[in-house]
């Protein structure tokens, strides 16, 4: 697990979070632009705003998280549960999303 602590406008670019357990974190703002984040619990978890772009979402769970107005631009969604995930004005323009979603 990477050594970005999980607060509001942390900057983490990069941080290798594989299998981190994020539940309920509040990263809103936060800078995780090429983060690892597999596998990652981010269930309830507050990315409002955040920069995801090009991370590595592949089987995350984000179930119930918010994610409006995030940046998930080229992220790998790939297996991730986006059950119930509030996805409003964020931007998934190349972003991958083949496997589980619901």
């Amino acid at each position: 697990m990477g050594t970005c602590e999980a607060l509001p406008n942390a900057d983490c670019p990069g941080a290798n979070l594989e299998d981190a357990n994020l539940e309920d974190a509040n990263l809103e703002d936060a800078n995780l632009r090429g983060a690892n984040l597999k596998r990652a619990n981010l269930k309830a978890a507050n990315l409002a705003g955040a920069n995801l772009e090009n991370a590595d979402l592949a089987d995350a769970n984000l179930e119930d998280a918010n994610l409006q107005g995030a940046n998930l631009k080229d992220a790998n969604l790939s297996g991730a549960s986006l059950v119930d995930a509030n996805l409003a004005g964020a931007n998934l323009s190349g972003a991958r999303l083949s496997g589980r979603t619901g």
